[in-house]
């Protein structure tokens, strides 16, 4: 049975021959799907990109990129440089072991400028 080893979660699992990944993802409990994500997206159609993931090993473990795949990875600037590891999760089949890099997981706090600071512990800019 292939294994697959998120790193992020540094969790590792064994999955059927021809699993979908994001099915299996979720069923060991990796969060794929970040904030509103987690309620709003495809499915698994392979149209929204929410669950895009980079493959750090076994690439050639996994199925093919399908034409819907390589469009919703097109059109993500994300995947700039990463184009032959970046997959979606809800495209790919597991044929063999893998490693795989989940997004990191988003902060529970409000948001804060590139200095670290809150919103409201800077002063309008017009006063």
């Amino acid at each position: 049975m292939p294994k697959i080893t998120f790193v992020n979660e540094k969790l590792e699992i064994e999955v059927p021959q021809g699993a979908n990944l994001r099915d299996e993802a979720l069923k060991a409990g990796v969060e794929l799907y970040q904030g509103i994500n987690r309620y709003v997206n495809c499915f698994g159609h392979g149209t929204c990109g929410t669950c895009k993931v980079v493959v750090k090993k076994g690439v050639e473990n996994l199925s093919p990129k399908g034409v819907m795949e390589k469009l919703t990875l097109w059109r993500m600037l994300s995947v700039i440089g990463s184009e032959q590891q970046s997959r979606l999760a809800c495209q790919c089949s597991v044929h063999g072991d893998c490693t795989i890099e989940t997004k990191p997981a988003l902060p529970i706090s409000p948001e804060t400028d590139a200095k670290g600071k809150f919103f409201w512990e800077t002063p309008y800019p017009n006063k």
